[in-house]
Formats: C-alpha cells, sequence, structure tokens
C-alpha cells in the first residue's frame, strides 16, 4: 500500500485526485505495474490509476489475463475500474479508504463479487485507509478539483 501512496502523491503533481495503484506478481514479491489518475494529465476520462496500472501489468506479462496477481490501491475502485479488475481476472483487490460516492467494491456497489459474474476476486479493505482519505482530504480541501 505504500508504494500505491507513493503513486497518488505523483497524481498530484498533474493536477488529479490522488490515487495510485500497484499491480503485485502472483508471488507477491514483485511489481509488475504501477499507476496513478492521469486523466488531468492525458485528458483521457479512463485514465484512472487501476486501470493504467492494469494495462501495464499485461503488457508486462505478455498477456491480458492476470491471474494469481493482486491490485492494491489506494481508493475503492470505482464502476469502470471493477470491471476492468472482473476482465482481467486479477484475484485479489487491496484498497485503502472507502468511496461511499463512487464505490465498486462493496460501498456503494460490489461489481467485483457479483455472484452474476464469471470472475470474482478477493477483496481486502481498509489498508492504510486513514492515510489514503487523509492524501484526498488535503487535496479537496485545498481547492483541487476532481470527481
Amino acid at each position: 500500500m505504500r508504494l500505491a501512496l507513493a503513486q497518488a502523491e505523483l497524481a498530484v503533481q498533474g493536477g488529479d485526485v490522488p490515487v495510485g495503484a500497484v499491480v503485485l506478481s502472483p508471488d507477491g514479491t514483485t511489481v509488475l505495474a504501477a499507476g496513478h489518475n492521469e486523466r488531468e494529465l492525458t485528458g483521457d476520462p479512463t485514465a484512472h490509476a487501476e486501470v493504467l496500472a492494469i494495462r501495464r501489468a499485461a503488457t508486462q506479462l505478455g498477456q491480458w489475463r492476470l491471474t494469481g496477481c493482486t491490485l492494491v490501491v489506494t481508493l475503492e475502485p470505482c464502476t469502470m475500474c471493477a470491471g476492468a479488475i472482473v476482465q482481467s481476472r486479477v484475484d485479489r483487490v487491496v484498497y485503502g479508504a472507502r468511496d461511499d460516492k463512487a464505490g465498486a467494491a462493496g460501498s456503494l456497489w460490489d461489481v467485483v463479487r457479483d455472484r452474476r459474474l464469471n470472475h470474482r476476486p478477493e477483496v481486502v479493505h481498509d489498508v492504510l485507509a486513514e492515510e489514503a482519505a487523509g492524501l484526498l482530504t488535503r487535496f479537496f480541501r485545498e481547492g483541487h478539483r476532481g470527481s
């Protein structure tokens, strides 16, 4: 989670909401890829930390299936990111702060564990949640925009 928090700090430098993510190898010892929100930087509405980290991990592995991998992210994934998690076959999602407004891994929705889908990763939540939430709170208190 500390690596994901460092990624979140990079998002702020680009004027974006501080969310960071890393994808770990199946044995959990290697960071395959990292990402942070880049929507403002790139003008791409899909440039969420999770999507970027998943894309980069798939490129690193040379395949779209991230079976056995763990995605660590500072904020509970939204519906788009939850869909990408399911589609990439990530086995475990670890997140920091809950997102009661747009969370799709247990708060508002639970897309990643929907029994109607063919893949349901394990979810571990509230890991360093206060630190992750603190980054977001500071960002918005300082008058930054975001959604």
